[in-house]
């Protein structure tokens, strides 16, 4: 009995929801299906290859949606590679071969055009399973895998000696009864490789072509070595790339008797065991054609992305600790967003003011922009500066009914990762909105206090809070400088300019904006007379 590894139930789950959810996805309103786009990343985080970006804050920055925006990718083999890209903060290498091609493409259209015609062939849902090739381990052969193919002949036999004898023609439906049990018994299997193989047989003529372009000479020596050492097998894998080439009754027919053959003489369990034991020593020259094309799908996306929006500025790299300074920085997903500046100098930055007035808004476009400018060298605003940091938040965070765990608990253990992090390495943003919101107040600010004190006092760290509580700002003002964000009130009517404003929140409008909304007079002197008593004996 061949052992199932548990990561090949998770790729069919996936490729079944994929099947049963899928739609066409040639624009901007395509479908993602992100167990799916995220295997390469998911795999890539597993081998600790990288610095990644962890799934609190993925979450906390509206991640997946970011890149619906993001993603301008022509195939589905560059929409992992650079989902991937996105969040490996380890990219923050040297971008001068991203913007040398984006550059290029940039100035020669017909070249790009040309490119994404030939990306495209990898854009059909069953090129994301390439990475199964190179990711992981393959099931092995079955123990008798040589019955198999002594099995695949016997229906072919027993049919010619059908011209000796009746008997054989029992016999030939036995051999067929039996091959076609076997071919379903290995159903799972081929199913399971049969999209990775067919699609490895496109990646490798998509190369081809691409590099006959001779754009790529850098390049093109390795590739050309992993496309011939691939190239071997190529004869093999066109059995799975048999497919209805058109709609009429003939094609049809030869269609069905094309796959009762694979069936009755075993061809395709035989020929997926045989292709994935030679693959076996060749994962890094599928690898090495999957992320050529990754890498060149990254820059096409990178360069329309920056062509499509308001504007965008490619990011200053700074080795000091603690630069980050901004020009009209905005939040790509929200239109007509009111753009921001700031400079920080030394300290970290303590954010006031009422809900709804912009406050976890501004933490998140920073967020943003410093991944990407870590990621694609590429910010949404005008000026950014920055030091290489690792990003970690502390924004939304909900109960954990499962785990019978409170809001407040699950900011702790939240934090507390914030503070092991800071412990392990330097070169961080800490991102936090309402710190210990779930706990009551005097607590909340000696917590607050203590451990906002704690990861700005390092030179490395960057911290980054908004909260109600204006009695931290007057106990931070050493580490932290203030501004805040508020709500206009005019003619019994609230607005909001969404602008940061230097220093600390000097008004307080809650109590007014209940009695703005009409709630009744008794609860709004009431809430006057114990606001007016807390005040004097503070």
């Amino acid at each position: 009995m061949i052992k199932f590894p548990k990561i090949y139930i998770d790729s069919i789950k996936a490729k079944l929801s994929s099947n049963r959810n899928n739609k066409n996805d040639s624009d901007k309103q395509k479908f993602y299906n992100f167990d799916i786009i995220s295997y390469y990343h998911r795999f890539k985080i597993n081998s600790a290859e990288d610095i990644t970006v962890d799934d609190k804050t993925v979450a906390d920055i509206d991640f997946y949606e970011v890149f619906k925006f993001l993603d301008y990718t022509k195939s589905k083999v560059g929409q992992q590679f650079f989902f991937n890209r996105l969040l490996t903060l380890d990219s923050r290498k040297d971008f001068v071969e991203q913007e040398k091609w984006i550059t290029y493409f940039s100035q020669n259209k017909k070249d790009k055009i040309i490119i994404e015609r030939i990306l495209s062939k990898l854009d059909k849902h069953e090129s994301y399973y390439i990475t199964n090739l190179f990711l992981d381990e393959y099931i092995g052969k079955p123990k008798h895998y040589d019955i198999l193919k002594f099995l695949c002949f016997l229906p072919a036999v027993f049919f010619l000696m059908t011209f000796i004898s009746k008997i054989f023609y029992f016999l030939l439906g036995i051999s067929i009864v039996l091959n076609l049990i076997l071919h379903y018994r290995f159903k799972k299997y081929i199913y399971l490789y049969k999209d990775s193989v067919s699609q490895l047989l496109i990646l490798i003529n998509v190369v081809n072509e691409i590099v006959n372009l001779g754009l790529f000479s850098n390049e093109a020596t390795s590739l050309l070595k992993s496309k011939k050492s691939l190239e071997t097998l190529k004869k093999k894998m066109i059995v799975f790339r048999i497919e209805k080439i058109g709609d009429s009754d003939i094609f049809e027919i030869l269609f069905l008797i094309a796959e009762y053959i694979k069936i009755i003489f075993l061809i395709e369990p035989l020929i997926i065991f045989d292709v994935l034991s030679q693959l076996k020593s060749k994962k890094d020259d599928v690898r090495n054609l999957y992320e050529f094309i990754g890498e060149i799908d990254s820059y096409i996306s990178i360069l329309e992305l920056r062509e499509s929006v308001r504007y965008y500025c490619i990011p200053e790299s700074k080795e000091k600790f603690k630069t980050l300074s901004f020009v009209d920085i905005y939040h790509p997903l929200i239109e007509d967003c009111v753009p921001n500046s700031l400079e920080i100098n030394g300290k970290s930055i303590l954010l006031t003011g009422s809900n709804m007035a912009g406050k976890t808004t501004f933490i998140r476009c920073v967020a943003i922009s410093t991944l990407l400018a870590q990621t694609i060298n590429t910010c949404f605003a005008r000026e950014f500066k920055y030091c290489p940091m690792n990003i970690l938040s502390a924004i939304r965070i909900s109960d954990d009914l499962l785990n019978e765990r409170s809001y407040y608990f699950e900011e702790v253990l939240t934090i507390k990762n914030m503070i092991a992090q800071n412990l392990e390495k330097g070169g961080n943003i800490f991102l936090l909105d309402e710190i210990f919101k779930g706990t009551n107040t005097l607590e909340r600010i000696s917590a607050g206090k203590a451990v906002l004190s704690y990861l700005a006092k390092e030179d490395s760290n960057v911290v980054f809070v908004s909260t109600h509580d204006v009695e931290l700002a007057d106990l931070l003002r050493d580490l932290y400088d203030l501004y805040h964000f508020t709500e206009i009130i005019q003619n019994d009517q609230i607005s909001f300019d969404y602008k940061l404003k230097k220093g600390s929140l000097a008004t307080r409008n809650a109590i007014r904006i209940l009695e703005i909304n009409d709630y009744p007079k008794e609860i709004i002197n009431d809430a006057k007379e114990t606001f007016s008593c807390l005040c004097q004996d503070s």
